[in-house]
């Protein structure tokens, strides 16, 4: 009785975890570059990543802001003893311009009993414009023109910090995607092995019964068998959390997190000769491929950047030199005004040690070497991952052929012995010997193409290519 209560159970055991991987039969596969695809459009770091751009541009727009026109108006009043000392009123505007001359106009009115002589203007008012120009420090270049020039430059290496940040996701999550696919093939096989082995329990139980086989061979038919469905246990619980893990890069387009089901299963019949996605290993090609890589290209506007900086601290060194024409108009007779009164005058400048100035300028251009030599060591990591992860997918590309004629010559083995089992010529424990090597030869298998999948992303993401690619 306690027999048959085990079998029951055994029984009641397959037919769950035959019911858990039943469902994949009517499943939509979801395929690795289909997945990639909608991590790139949907995912909340993807979206982050764009803003990236949008900020360096509001960077660019503030620093144009620098070269904006300005209205002003200042209004200045003393009333002390019943006495009006003065009241001063001037308004205009100002014009910057890129190459560091500035314009200002405006109209003048003062009044008052204690007026200082040299704010006295005519009853109606002093219309007057200025011409400011840098002859040495701010000639060539100055903080202005500086702080923009950096901000286009930054706005054109928000791109690639656009494009590695997209990589580096969508990195982790192929990676992901392939853990996940690795987990479902096993579960296959798994699922298989237990199949077998029922089929193989239920015919020894017959056979045992009519006295053909000893009944000890059903006890180990069923140790067998329960070994098989832990292990089938064992590769769901593996594959349901793959599929968690994996639905963390799923969102909607409203920013809806979604979950995958068991009617979603990854891709699994394709094409494991990837080297049309692959860069064939030539050291020629791999220089003028690592020249463009994302990486690389931000330090080169990083370089660019501090350039600009190097050239407006030169600059700095300078005397400080401005001239300033200011022609005056009488606001009755403008041409009379201008044919007669002006304003002008010089602004000299110059710190005798320049220790400020020189100390800058040195921590710039140590800053500059400190890129440069980041730049060079960046450049030789990347050419060497990638000679690696290149030599990673030629390696497993071949260990799959071996490894698929491994499975194929235990599979022939395994038939063979089951021959020889069913002629009664072999035993239980060989078959079962037989059949645990073909298995394992299986899983090994789903392991070294999963390795090759995965090398080829790591080809792709080596080279900075996943986002241009998916």
């Amino acid at each position: 009785m306690k027999l048959k209560n085990k079998y029951s159970f055994i029984v009641i055991l397959v037919l769950i975890a035959s019911k858990s991987i039943g469902q994949v039969d009517t499943t939509t596969k979801f395929s690795f570059t289909n997945f990639l695809q909608l991590v790139k459009q949907n995912h909340p770091l993807a979206k982050q990543a764009n803003l990236i751009t949008k900020s360096a541009a509001a960077s660019v727009l503030i620093a144009r802001g620098n070269f904006d026109p300005k209205l002003f108006y200042e209004f200045n009043n003393k009333f002390f003893d019943s006495k009006t000392y003065y009241r001063l009123g001037n308004g205009g505007f100002k014009i910057p311009t890129w190459f560091g001359i500035e314009f200002k106009g405006g109209y003048e009115q003062n009044q008052g009993a204690y007026l200082n002589p040299e704010n006295t203007t005519p009853n109606q008012g002093l219309v007057y414009t200025q011409i400011s120009l840098p002859l040495l420090q701010g000639l060539i270049i100055d903080e202005r023109r500086a702080t923009l020039k950096k901000a286009k430059l930054f706005q054109e290496l928000s791109v690639y910090d656009q494009i590695n940040t997209i990589n580096e996701l969508l990195y982790k999550a192929g990676k992901d995607y392939w853990d996940w696919q690795l987990s479902f093939t096993n579960l296959q096989v798994h699922q298989s092995a237990v199949n077998l082995s029922q089929e193989r329990f239920n015919a020894i139980r017959k056979t045992s019964i009519l006295g053909d086989r000893p009944a000890i061979d059903t006890v180990e038919a069923i140790i067998q068998l329960q070994d098989r469905i832990i292990n089938l246990q064992q590769a769901l619980m593996e594959y349901r959390t793959k599929s968690l893990l994996l639905s963390n890069y799923l969102w909607l387009e409203n920013d809806i997190p979604i979950e995958l089901t068991d009617k979603t299963v990854p891709e699994i019949d394709m094409e494991y000769d990837n080297t049309k996605n692959v860069i064939p290993s030539n050291v020629y090609k791999m220089d003028s491929l690592i020249n463009i890589h994302p990486s690389l290209k931000i330090y080169d506007f990083k370089l660019k950047q501090l350039g600009i900086e190097k050239k407006f601290k030169q600059d700095k060194l300078k005397p400080s030199l401005n001239v300033n024409y200011n022609p005056l108009f009488d606001s009755e007779n403008l041409m009379v005004g201008y044919q007669n009164n002006y304003k002008w005058g010089i602004t000299l400048g110059f710190p005798i040690f320049l220790r400020k100035e020189r100390g800058e300028l040195q921590l710039t251009k140590i800053e500059i070497e400190n890129t440069s030599y980041e730049n060079i060591n960046k450049r030789n990591e990347l050419l060497n991952k990638i000679k690696l992860t290149i030599n990673e997918f030629n390696t497993y590309k071949n260990l799959i052929d071996i490894y698929n004629k491994n499975v194929n010559d235990y599979e022939r083995l395994w038939n063979s012995e089951k021959q020889l089992f069913n002629s009664g010529e072999s035993s239980l424990f060989m078959i079962n010997s037989r059949e645990m090597s073909y298995i394992n030869a299986q899983i090994k298998l789903n392991e070294i193409i999963n390795k090759n999948q995965k090398a080829v992303l790591n080809v792709e993401y080596s080279l900075g290519l996943l986002n241009a690619i998916y």
